[in-house]
């Protein structure tokens, strides 16, 4: 549950062209356990990743303790929906995990049960 369900986006309009090209991305999920983390970015049916998104998720995909999540969905009406979720790459490539909530439930256990012996 979202600590404030009313909280918006941060708006990173005034900092465009600060760093060049560069701009801050938001994140939706990470968690962390064991100093592994699983990074999740939702996105609605048919809502693209951004090219900066899509460079900053395949670097964190590369690094050793970081599993990168796309996540097909959303909790617009308050429950949440997973259409269908993937593993992404450090190539950018992904890999599908499942297609329901159910599925996206079972995967966070294994994941957390996994870091947690290692």
């Amino acid at each position: 549950m979202m600590r404030n369900p009313n909280a918006v986006h941060i708006n990173f309009r005034d900092l465009n062209n600060l760093m060049g090209k560069i701009v801050p991305s938001n994140i939706d999920m990470v968690v962390e356990r064991n100093g592994f983390f699983l990074v999740g970015e939702w996105k609605r049916h048919n809502e693209k990743i951004s090219m900066g998104q899509n460079i900053l998720l395949k670097q964190l995909a590369r690094q050793d303790k970081f599993l990168v999540l796309i996540i097909q969905g959303h909790t617009d009406g308050g429950d949440m929906e997973v259409d269908e979720f993937w593993r992404m790459e450090g190539s950018g490539d992904l890999v599908t995990l499942g297609k329901t909530v159910d599925k996206f439930k079972e995967f966070l256990i294994f994941w957390k049960n996994k870091v947690e012996k290692l």
